[in-house]
């Protein structure tokens, strides 16, 4: 049986010229880089090579870049470090309804904490409100954290416009860049962004493995406290293998984001339609075009739940999830999918195909034929759907 992997937005595999790069940095070249001796200096070369790989990606400066182990702790430090170096200027801190939980939970731990956190709304297709972000910002705000792209319905942010707000009435912008480094153009210095989190094990490098970019300047309490490593703020000896996996990752797939982009855009096109044209009373969640990541693509399908297409389409060899891998054991419908106003029951019923470098157009093609068959069997053990039929509505 064939295997069909649509679901790069949870993790990507690491790409070969990673690993090759990585390799040398278990076995051989292994010294800390704190010490003194000829193998440490090469690893710390290795790190500041790392360093500047992922500053080239993102157009800042090396010494703006601090790696973290993984985009949640990126979240974190970056919230949390806002918040405890800016609490004598204000508490209140602005995010969105659709964010990853790394982002809502650390805002709910802060709630919890003596801060006021106020939660945007999104509309139908998962877009913020200009307007309310303006009205939402008082004297007491100091930080706004909105998401470049969302990882369930994809849809992307106006980053630059967002940044421009925040820059003009002085509070500090942070992004959970995680989907979009390596899938869409992202540039701190022309979006006015003050922070960013990334992660490897999205951009085909390894897991355990990430960044945050600090604006120079910017006061920035530590998450992590111990020895002086990152420049003295971030403890911790350095995971050097996973770092060095990280800068050639976002190299790689910084060097031609425009191809990615048109190739990946076409095949999430082409499935998108395909499902449509092909599944009854299917349903596409978030934009069309060049407002939705290129690889993703999330159906809702009426009348049936998501976790019966999952299991369905595993057996046909088909790797796909239902939302978020962070919340994949949850019984509860997407948190996303409820904020542009789904409800319950049609919530229930979404499945999300994320595409990437390995997606061909032969796996799309067998997800079109596949599909159709699962939803019918499926629907046709529904009581919804029987109900449905049974009123003469088909």
């Amino acid at each position: 049986m064939r295997t069909v992997y649509m679901d790069y937005a949870a993790t990507t595999y690491v790409k070969p010229e990673v690993l090759e790069e990585m390799m040398p940095y278990f076995t051989q070249k292994f010294g800390n880089p704190s010490s003194f001796y000829g193998i440490s200096r090469e690893t710390k070369m290795a790190i500041d090579k790392a360093r500047g790989q992922v500053a080239k990606g993102l157009n800042c400066d090396v010494n703006e870049v601090y790696f973290t182990g993984g985009g949640s702790e990126a979240d974190n430090w970056a919230i949390k470090g806002i918040a405890s170096a800016h609490r004598k200027k204000g508490n209140h801190i602005i995010t969105t309804k659709i964010e990853h939980h790394a982002v809502l939970h650390t805002c709910e731990y802060l709630e919890k904490n003596g801060f006021d956190v106020t939660y945007l709304d999104v509309n139908e297709e998962g877009f913020i409100d200009l307007e309310e972000l303006k009205n939402a910002i008082t004297d007491k705000t100091i930080l706004v954290s909105i998401m470049f792209a969302n990882n369930e319905i994809g849809t992307i942010q106006p980053i630059k416009e967002i940044g421009q707000i925040c820059r003009e009435r002085k509070v500090f912008f942070h992004t959970d860049a995680v989907q979009a480094v390596g899938n869409v153009p992202v540039d701190v210095k022309e979006m006015n962004i003050d922070l960013l989190s990334l992660a490897g094990h999205k951009v085909y490098g390894p897991k355990g493995i990430g960044a945050l970019y600090i604006r120079k300047g910017i006061k920035i309490d530590n998450l992590i406290h111990g020895g002086g490593q990152e420049r003295a703020r971030r403890a911790g000896t350095e995971n050097i293998a996973s770092v060095v996996g990280l800068g050639k990752a976002i190299e790689l797939a910084t060097n031609d984001l425009e191809g990615h982009m048109e190739s990946l855009s076409a095949l999430r096109d082409r499935l998108i339609d395909g499902i449509l044209e092909k599944v009854p009373y299917s349903y596409l969640n978030g934009p069309r075009g060049d407002k939705r990541l290129p690889g993703n693509v999330n159906v809702r399908f009426e009348f049936i739940e998501g976790e019966s297409i999952l299991l369905s389409l595993d057996f046909e060899g088909v790797c796909a999830s239902s939302g978020s891998a962070c919340t994949s054991g949850s019984l509860d419908p997407s948190h996303v999918l409820l904020a542009i106003g789904l409800p319950h029951e049609k919530a229930h019923g979404s499945l999300r195909l994320t595409l990437g470098d390995g997606s061909t157009e032969e796996d799309v093609d067998y997800v079109i034929e596949v599909l159709p068959g699962i939803i019918e069997r499926i629907r046709n053990m529904s009581p919804l759907w029987s109900d449905f039929v049974k009123k003469g509505e088909k």
